[in-house]
């Protein structure tokens, strides 16, 4: 790695941060009116109108402004933004009788969707922690811990592990099939790890400690393939391998077909996941002071498996996804397998400092810059052609947020100045 090189990406992404994503949010997200923050915007970086406010796109926003905040950025901005988004999140998206986050609200703060889902309880889990982490306000680590303790009463298997997923207002298990009530998610479980970590680096509560270790163990004996340490996506109860359907209320509703089902059902991978499983691990292993050096096999494996077969050499940025053996099934570009991608690759460089794991860095940091960021807005397109044009243009939505790539800025030049700090 040359310093020079490594000096001029960590200057490029903070000032693409610091003048393009921030800005691009700060100026629009901000809900006077209602509270809580405007999510949907189109490729000029209008607002759409869309009428709602869902917990996953809340929860996320409130996560980035903690984050920036608490990274050093905004001048207290991000941190006042961030309690504005608070304050909606827990006035009009708590359930005061049953417990638990509503999914979907209006604009306005009528309840539109009443479930219970845990994909949503997790980032609110994490943007909690976060939040109480960045500002010390402990209303944050306050309802963090309530949710926490409500999925160990309602949604923990305590018989095959882990935890369902997709409840109904008052904790009932959702039905079979699209209703997700019968089966256990990589997501789910990976976002729960990066919740637990932030929860225990919050309250040093031994008990979350213990928790998020069980995930850890579930996601490395049950979750990851044996052999090529590839994320699988979905599960039955005892942890045998569903095929993956879409489910009514979760992402990826667009990208299968038209029955329900994903190509290649049992045999696909996510090479977003994938490096964002390593580097959240490693971050895991960091907060809770495990030393890293007996799964450094694993990583590898991981990181190897992501250059390998992720990375688009000869249009540059990262495939969606393929089967666990190496290869591609879907040669788009997705924005927020980018993000995740260049943290993970970062972490390799630093553990492993192998050179390809920094020319794999450069060639996913040059398509971002180069092709992904709508450069007249500042931020990310969020699906591209393999070449690099936009198929997908809005800027923001309920599942397209500033979660991934503000997060990606931030994480990036972190471990860019501990690369440079080692030249």
């Amino acid at each position: 790695m040359n310093k020079t090189e490594v000096i001029l990406c960590r200057e490029e992404l903070e000032k693409h941060l610091t003048r393009e994503l921030l800005p691009f949010w700060l100026t629009r997200m901000k809900d006077e009116a209602n509270g809580g923050f405007i999510t949907h915007f189109d490729e000029n970086g209008n607002d759409t109108g869309e009428d709602e406010k869902s917990l996953i796109a809340q929860t996320r926003c409130i996560y980035t402004l903690a984050s920036a905040h608490r990274a050093g950025y905004g001048d207290g901005l991000c941190a006042e933004y961030a309690r504005h988004g608070v304050d909606f999140l827990l006035d009009k998206m708590w359930d005061a009788d049953c417990g638990g986050f509503y999914w979907m609200l209006d604009r306005r703060g009528n309840v539109k969707i009443d479930k219970k889902i845990i994909y949503g309880h997790s980032f609110a889990i994490y943007s909690l922690s976060e939040y109480t982490l960045a500002t010390g306000d402990r209303r944050g680590l306050e309802y963090a811990e309530k949710v926490f303790d409500l999925l160990q009463k309602h949604c923990s298997d305590t018989m095959y592990g882990g935890y369902w997923e997709m409840f109904e207002r008052d904790w009932t298990l959702c039905g079979p099939g699209s209703a997700g009530g019968d089966r256990k998610t990589l997501d789910v479980h990976m976002h729960l790890m990066e919740a637990f970590t932030t929860l225990y680096e919050c309250s040093g509560n031994k008990l979350h400690r213990r928790k998020l270790a069980e995930d850890i163990e579930l996601l490395l004996r049950r979750i990851i393939h044996p052999e090529y340490k590839t994320g699988i996506p979905q599960f039955w109860r005892d942890w045998t391998v569903a095929p993956q359907i879409k489910f009514d209320i979760i992402w990826g509703w667009d990208r299968f077909s038209e029955d329900g089902q994903k190509g290649n059902a049992t045999d696909n991978t996510c090479y977003g996941h994938n490096a964002e499983l390593a580097w959240l691990l490693l971050h895991s292993f960091e907060i809770t002071q495990t030393d890293p050096q007996p799964y450094w096999n694993i990583f590898r494996i991981i990181f190897d498996h992501t250059v390998n077969y992720g990375i688009d050499r000869e249009y540059g940025g990262v495939f969606v996804e393929g089967p666990h053996s190496g290869g591609v099934y879907d040669r788009e570009k997705e924005f927020w397998q980018q993000a995740e991608v260049m943290i993970g690759l970062l972490d390799g460089c630093l553990m492993f400092r192998d050179p390809q794991y920094w020319e794999a860095y450069l060639n996913v940091h040059r398509f971002v810059l180069d092709k992904m960021v709508n450069r007249k807005i500042g931020e990310w397109y969020p699906l591209m052609t393999r070449k690099g044009e936009p198929i997908w243009t809005h800027m923001g939505h309920s599942w397209k947020i500033n979660y991934h790539t503000v997060r990606a800025a931030i994480q990036s030049i972190i471990r860019l100045d501990k690369l440079i700090n080692t030249l």
